[in-house]
């Protein structure tokens, strides 16, 4: 992918992330930290950014810069998992991707499965899908606990119990850590439903029933907008080339081998670890120190994707891409 095609695709998912209206400050700033977060020696996104703003890029020019037929179809693509990141798509995003479409030369049997694969992940039902995952180690607690900031743990769960949620965050992150290595679209999509389902689960397992804009809130709180992390994650891997290997095709073969930093493993981990931590204090905690919290064990996180990058890559190369979109149909 040369730079004038990764500037493209780039910008039409800059502007696909504005095109519901309704992003809110923090949602900005997440995008621009996003922007300027990403380094490339031939890309300045932070510029593309503010061309993107101030509207001195256009849909038709960002289009045209795309000849090849995988490539724009991979823009598409990309698109509707940007608009679809923080729920299922507005009548406005529906109205961006439609012209979008066109401008692209896609036809709508080209267009139509991104859009239904999106759905069926911005709906899914939030309990766990039966994904296969690694039978990960689960770290020490008391390790985890000298890293987070104090709270008054208000249900405490059997000792047996923590342990499967701690297993269970840990084989979330190295699945979304996995995700992030694979090249096609659809693999990036996945990742914040499969985050969401896991806060989920570990709400229900300290006695509340959470709902999509509960979980949303939370993640809010801890800085973690899910349209930038979602952008941030096609991000890397334009940069990287990644998407290139196998043109990023929605349901396409599983990558020949994993490459790249899996970032996702990190945020997946220290998102779960601070949830198991909120809930079990109650829900009591500030919002000073959920961000603390997370701040801290995200960095801890970070210094373990190395030594988790053996399971990562296994898992990397066994997911089943389809499969997770037939069970997101509850199929």
């Amino acid at each position: 992918m040369q730079p004038a095609e990764q500037t493209a695709i780039l910008s039409i998912a800059l502007m696909a992330a504005f095109a519901d209206n309704e992003k809110d400050d923090a949602e900005r700033a997440a995008v621009r930290r996003v922007a300027e977060s990403l380094a490339a020696p031939d890309l300045n996104l932070a510029a593309l950014y503010q061309d993107v703003l101030l509207k001195r890029v256009t849909l038709a020019s960002a289009a045209a810069a795309l000849t090849n037929s995988q490539l724009r179809q991979l823009a598409y693509e990309l698109a509707v998992g940007v608009c679809d990141a923080d729920g299922a798509r507005n009548a406005e995003e529906s109205a961006f991707l439609d012209g979008l479409a066109r401008e692209l030369g896609l036809s709508s049997t080209e267009s139509r499965p991104p859009l239904d694969a999106a759905d069926a992940l911005a709906v899914t039902p939030l309990e766990p899908w039966e994904v296969p995952l690694p039978d990960a180690q689960v770290l020490d607690a008391q390790v985890l606990d000298a890293q987070v900031p104090e709270a008054q743990e208000k249900q405490v769960l059997s000792v047996d119990s923590t342990a499967a949620l701690e297993k269970s965050i840990l084989n979330y992150a190295i699945l979304n850590g996995a995700l992030e290595l694979l090249p096609q679209s659809m693999a990036s999509m996945a990742i914040i439903p499969l985050q969401m389902k896991m806060v989920h689960g570990i709400g229900k397992a300290h006695g509340y029933e959470l709902d999509r804009g509960a979980i949303k809130d939370l993640l809010a709180t801890l800085g973690v907008g899910l349209t930038g992390q979602y952008l941030e994650e096609i991000g890397r891997k334009v940069i990287g080339g990644l998407f290139g290997k196998a043109a990023g095709r929605l349901l396409g073969g599983l990558a020949g081998g994993a490459t790249g930093v899996a970032f996702s493993f990190a945020t997946t981990y220290a998102l779960g670890h601070v949830a198991l931590r909120y809930y079990a204090g109650g829900r009591t905690m500030s919002t000073q120190l959920l961000k603390e919290s997370y701040a801290s064990v995200l960095t801890r996180a970070r210094g373990l994707q190395s030594e988790y990058r053996p399971q990562i890559e296994a898992q990397a190369r066994n997911v089943d891409l389809a499969k997770l979109v037939q069970m997101a149909r509850g199929r």
